[in-house]
């Protein structure tokens, strides 16, 4: 039997959420979601204008139908790109006066109507559909990116950066065109 040479390394992935901060809380959030290797899948760019495909409309609408299925959910402005998506997103609370009837945990963690297990279910709404579609592979990077956004002045620049998240697409950090 082979020696060790030392204790065994484990992988951490190191967590991009706020530290102690509750994404269950009301309030509005920036959230970006990229593709699996940064692939171009919802459409492309023609004209500063995103033109979705199949695909890029399946996306637009299960973002729209995060809003339609929770009480506590408020779609914002929100653009699909050809290979990520932005969406302004606020947390209400609901018709009984709180976040959530009740603070329970979803299936594999997190609490059921914050912001993590809205964006999980969301990923995997799209990847479903796009599966019954036929083969599709990995959709999604494995994580998400989200700001908090904490007052009227940047909520007005993160709905203007989507407006212009088009427009923008030859100088994006997403467009692998743009990035070496």
């Amino acid at each position: 039997m082979p020696q060790s040479d030392g204790p065994r390394q484990e992988h951490h992935r190191r967590s991009i959420r706020l530290r102690g901060f509750d994404y269950a809380a009301h309030g509005a959030y920036f959230v970006t979601i990229v593709t699996h290797e940064r692939r171009e899948l919802f459409g492309r760019i023609v004209a500063d204008e995103m033109r979705l495909n199949a695909a890029g409309r399946i996306v637009a609408e299960e973002w729209q139908r995060s809003g339609d299925l929770r009480s506590n959910v408020e779609i914002d402005a929100f653009v699909v790109m050809p290979n990520h998506f932005h969406g302004i997103v606020f947390l209400t609370q609901t018709d009984e006066g709180t976040l959530r009837s009740a603070p329970t945990r979803s299936f594999g963690g997190g609490m059921a109507g914050s912001l993590p297990i809205i964006v999980r279910n969301f990923k995997g709404a799209v990847t479903r559909r796009l599966r019954q579609e036929g083969p599709a592979g990995a959709i999604w990077q494995r994580n998400y990116h989200e700001r908090v956004i904490r007052d009227e002045r940047e909520l007005q620049a993160s709905r203007q950066y989507i407006i212009d998240n088009p427009r923008q697409w030859a100088l994006d950090k997403e467009n692998p065109e743009t990035t070496g």
